[in-house]
């Protein structure tokens, strides 16, 4: 290091010796911010990133430790996506796993895996999280599964199995033995294991019940009895339960014998000898209590809980506007049989989102990822919906050639204006009403109230759009582009059934929606689909009837 570079990182200017080490090669580089001591982070920070990706694949390990540990993340990734996969994996392996889990990406962890590097791999992967570990199995060969499943620790391996997509734990499980399958069952909360068999084939789940205990394979037998979309079909039986006679001290007792085999101790519930809800106490309750105080004095006796047969969407929209971490879970009886946590929740609602976007937009719900769709499987779920909306919209194909010859070439041009004008405000309309209807906002008591609203809303947008509309007709197309057929008659005609379009959408749009809930039917699933072909229909027939009234034929 140079006298000159030595006196600015003395004097901590940072930024002049920066532009100095820029400027020399990698090799030079790196010899300065090995011996730059307290200094060397500061200045890997001041150098460009690409700059430093080229200097850190030549320093020895403890200095690249040194910048992996001391760098913000950003910092840290954006220098790491200028280094090679080769590279990057011969860094990590002169890492401890701490430092290395900050670089290691899937690519580095498929690497170390495809070059057999199992010292390097077991401590890194044993430090990841299993929602990063599910991602990484994603993209593994079929038959290296069992191969990274099996140095994983037992209870990561579990955690991440429930992660991963179906079809990935098939095949990971027909590559598993017997006693690992079992390993694996015996590590799952009971609800994970029911999700599980629910989407495995016939033959792998005889065999994941082959594997579970006389008690473990009745409670999945009596959970796959509640229906697909009801409270007890997503609860789980592993939680806490205290009798009211209990004190605080021997509650605690109680979680440390049972707490691992549970999936949540934050709430634990109170029953009388009949299993019957009478309360419940968190966490903070049992903390802040004297030892010898007896549940019942502490518990919460006002308790928020679900039947087993209230339907699964509202139980998590319930957990979301409580902001709980787990509702129970009652008979008819009011006897507790289980909870509903708050993962489990918003599942249900990213599954319940995922098909009402589906059914807005006419596909058919498809549970695989869409990567892992296969090409007729798509079409399968798209042709339907797209085949009655075809259908539907010949007619409007058949009023529009019944007033044809009526309507001048200037006239036929604003229809597709019109028509999406309309159809995006109905879209509009729909959308707003549906997602009220979703979140419990709106109910179909409320048409009155929502019909005045948007009628209100319909008169101040259609007012805009048709003035809008009428200036854009006699000043750009008339004055600027000189098209004819655009006198002032004409253009008045166009913004009238403009502004009847609009008032007209928003009234189908919010009315269509309330109509089919009042039914019993899923209002994205059918109202979105049709709305846009009413409108245009309806567009067309005031447009038309309009110009045949009020303009000479032409």
């Amino acid at each position: 290091m140079t006298e000159e570079l030595k006196e600015l990182l003395l004097n901590n200017d940072i930024e002049t010796a920066a532009q100095i080490v820029g400027k020399l090669s990698p090799e030079e580089a790196a010899i300065i911010l090995s011996e730059a001591g307290e200094h060397t982070i500061p200045l890997a920070r001041a150098l460009e990133s690409d700059f430093l990706a080229d200097v850190i694949v030549l320093l020895d390990p403890p200095v690249q430790q040194k910048i992996v540990e001391g760098l913000h993340d950003d910092e840290l990734q954006e220098v790491m996506e200028d280094v090679s996969v080769d590279d990057t994996v011969d860094i990590i392996e002169d890492l401890p796993e701490t430092a290395a889990r900050r670089i290691a990406e899937e690519d580095e962890i498929l690497a170390l895996l495809e070059e057999r590097k199992f010292s390097v791999l077991k401590p890194l992967l044993s430090s990841m999280n299993e929602i990063d570990l599910a991602e990484v199995f994603e993209h593994v060969k079929e038959e290296d599964l069992p191969v990274l499943f099996r140095i994983l620790p037992k209870d990561l391996a579990a955690d991440m199995f429930v992660e991963i997509e179906s079809d990935t734990q098939e095949k990971l499980l027909k590559k598993l033995s017997d006693k690992e399958v079992k390993a694996v069952m015996d590590e799952l909360f009971l609800d994970d294991t029911v999700d599980l068999i629910e989407e495995m084939p016939a033959n792998v789940v005889k065999r994941l019940l082959a594997q579970s205990d006389n008690e473990t394979r009745t409670y999945i037998n009596e959970l796959l009895k509640y229906p697909k979309d009801s409270a007890g079909s997503i609860m789980t039986i592993e939680f806490v339960r205290f009798l009211p006679d209990m004190t605080v001290e021997k509650a605690f007792d109680r979680i440390r014998e049972t707490a691992i085999d549970k999936e949540t101790i934050y709430t634990c519930y109170v029953t009388d000898t009949s299993n019957k809800l009478i309360g419940l106490v968190t966490a903070k309750d049992l903390m802040l209590a004297k030892k010898n105080a007896l549940i019942g004095d502490i518990m919460e006796d006002n308790v928020i809980y679900v039947n087993t047969q209230d339907d699964k969407e509202a139980v998590a929209r319930k957990i979301s506007d409580y902001g709980f971490l787990a509702i129970p879970v009652v008979d008819d009886e009011r006897r507790l049989v289980g909870i509903v946590t708050v993962d489990d929740a918003m599942d249900v609602i990213e599954e319940e989102n995922t098909e009402d976007i589906e059914a807005m937009a006419g596909v058919l719900h498809e549970s695989k990822p869409y990567l892992k769709t296969g090409v007729f499987s798509i079409w399968k779920n798209r042709v339907p919906w797209l085949l009655i909306l075809l259908v539907s919209a010949t007619f409007t194909g058949l009023i529009l050639n019944k007033f044809e010859n009526m309507l001048s070439t200037a006239m036929l041009a604003c229809v597709p204006m019109l028509m999406d004008t309309g159809g995006n405000s109905g879209s509009q309309a729909s959308v707003t009403v549906i997602r009220s209807l979703a979140l419990g906002e709106v109910e179909t008591k409320d048409t009155g109230r929502v019909l005045w609203k948007e009628f209100r809303v319909s008169l101040l947008l259609a007012t805009t759009l048709a003035v809008a509309c009428f200036a854009k007709l006699q000043l750009v197309d008339r004055l600027i582009f000189g098209f004819s057929g655009y006198e002032v008659r004409p253009c008045l005609v166009v913004s009238l059934a403009l502004f009847c379009t609009v008032v007209m959408a928003k009234f189908v749009g919010c009315l269509l929606p309330l109509f089919v809930k009042k039914i019993h039917l899923d209002p994205a699933a059918v109202a979105s689909p049709f709305i846009t072909t009413i409108v245009d229909a309806l567009s067309l027939i005031i447009f038309c009837g309009l110009s045949t009234l009020i303009l000479p034929v032409a």
